[in-house]
């Protein structure tokens, strides 16, 4: 397996940490790490509330990066609360999309670690809207 793909495991493990930050807000059940094009490494991890104000960990990592001054993703690692990896949601595929209209057929996405299966965001999003 390329190492980048265990940099991004390590990076988004190292912040997944389940929590109760409240009665109304959990926290780390999910944890990303994206790869940006300069080559560095953002994390973020998923904060669920009791309404709709939540967000994804793929997004948090995502606007973790753009916070960060940059705006092109190579690649993206999701932990899922059981430990395995998984594709990114609709609204987190929809968001990347419209980051990068051009370019997100390219983007990577580790869709089982253990496995070593990687696809690109073009297969989860054939036929997009943009």
């Amino acid at each position: 397996m390329d190492n980048i793909w265990e940099k991004l495991y390590s990076a988004a493990k190292s912040v997944q940490n389940e929590r109760k930050i409240s009665d109304y807000i959990e926290a780390g059940g999910v944890a990303a790490a994206v790869l940006s094009s300069s080559g560095k490494i953002y994390t973020g991890v998923c904060i669920d509330t009791c309404s709709t104000l939540g967000i994804c960990a793929e997004r948090n990592a995502i606007f973790n990066m753009i916070t960060n001054g940059e705006n092109e993703i190579e690649k993206v690692l999701a932990i899922m609360p059981n430990g395995k990896t998984g594709a990114p949601c609709g609204a987190c595929r929809e968001f990347m999309v419209q980051l990068m209209p051009q370019k997100y057929k390219d983007i990577e996405i580790m869709l089982d670690y253990e496995n070593e299966r990687i696809i690109k965001l073009e297969q989860l999003t054939p036929e997009w809207w943009i």
